[in-house]
């Protein structure tokens, strides 16, 4: 009998060796166009197993290929490489599964994916909701969303290196990370604990990251480039050293290697919090009543910006409450840096 191994070690490309001699089969084309792979299987006859469960292999004579879910990454990758890495960027005498190609497309598509998303919905914020009477805020430095942007850029840039090593270990197969629904044990329950988890879980570990940042030892060498932004802008949003910025992002490419997480969700959780990191310094500090005393929003992290010691949780409020550095918002106590623009414009058309 022959038989194939269907190389998986990509999330976005397809490796084939063949045992024995023969031609190709048609069913290699569909999969080299429309199907991920995802670790190293032998596959003969119409069923093969794989993590306690099996998948449908091609039936009929001949030799057979298996179709696995892939990583987080697979579909943005395959896409990637399907349209334009592929016939534009690579010889074609480097594999789809090679290790340096691998490292290469997702630098390329991380370090483009964080800018465009960075950059466009930013500027989004800053033009749409983002207050501008806060310009003239004593404590809005000169030239501060040029600084914003410089350091923004430079900071994704470099943190983009080691967020690669991550997705790489991803690649490989090494997370928790499913495709369907199907797989896992509580179904859609455990879609939505999953998301659950990944909140909770993130802005526990980002509260106490971020709050070792503020330790004496630490906060010069790092956190006070994000902390010269007194009234930020939603380009300081993203506007940190590297490293401080890599080290308040590993949680979210933590959490899949210690819990499984539906792969799409995933993409979108990862979209989702460089967005919420927007929405947090964008000057509207409008948060529906029941949801003040939960939610940390931007009220929130504009005095942790102001005040230094406060508010260092991402999503919640939870954290600062039991870590004992909880403050109610001054924007909604009247005392915020909107009231104190107002007061400025009041007192300037008095002198006038």
């Amino acid at each position: 009998m022959s038989a194939h191994i269907v190389g998986l070690n990509s999330c976005f490309s397809v490796q084939r060796r063949h045992i024995s001699t023969g031609s190709r089969p048609s069913a290699f084309n569909v999969l080299r166009n429309h199907m991920v792979l995802d670790t190293l299987t032998v596959v003969e006859g119409g069923f093969v197993h794989f993590l306690g469960g099996f998948t449908q292999t091609s039936s009929g004579p001949g030799p057979k290929a298996v179709v696995f879910t892939g990583c987080a990454m697979d579909h943005v990758l395959n896409i990637a490489d399907r349209y334009i890495f592929s016939p534009y960027v690579y010889p074609a005498s480097w594999p789809e599964d090679g290790a340096l190609r691998q490292t290469i497309s997702l630098w390329m598509v991380t370090n483009l994916g964080a800018q465009l998303i960075y950059l466009g919905f930013g500027a989004l914020s800053f033009y749409c909701v983002f207050d501008h009477k806060l310009t003239k805020h004593p404590q809005f430095i000169r030239n501060q969303v040029r600084k914003e942007i410089q350091l923004g850029i430079v900071s994704i840039f470099w943190m983009s290196f080691p967020t690669v090593a991550l997705f790489f270990w991803e690649v490989r197969g090494h997370s928790k990370l499913y495709d369907n629904v199907s797989e896992s044990t509580l179904g859609w329950p455990g879609v939505l604990l999953g998301i659950a988890g990944f909140l909770f879980f993130t802005d526990m570990c980002i509260y106490w990251i971020h709050r070792c940042m503020h330790h004496k030892s630490i906060y010069k060498l790092l956190h006070k480039q994000h902390h010269i932004f007194k009234i930020p802008t939603p380009f300081a949003s993203h506007a940190f050293h590297p490293l401080d910025g890599f080290l308040q992002s590993l949680p979210y490419h933590v959490y899949p290697f210690i819990f499984p997480l539906h792969k799409v969700v995933y993409l979108s959780l990862f979209v989702f919090v460089n967005i919420w990191t927007i929405s947090i310094h964008d000057g509207d500090y409008r948060i529906p009543g029941p949801l003040i005393y939960l939610i940390n929003g931007a009220a929130h992290h504009v005095d942790h910006h102001l005040y230094f010691n406060y508010n260092y949780g991402q999503y919640f409020t939870l954290w600062d409450r039991l870590g004992g550095s909880y403050r109610h918002p001054s924007a909604l106590l009247g005392k915020g840096p909107h009231d104190h623009v107002r007061k400025l414009m009041v007192h300037a058309a008095h002198t006038q």
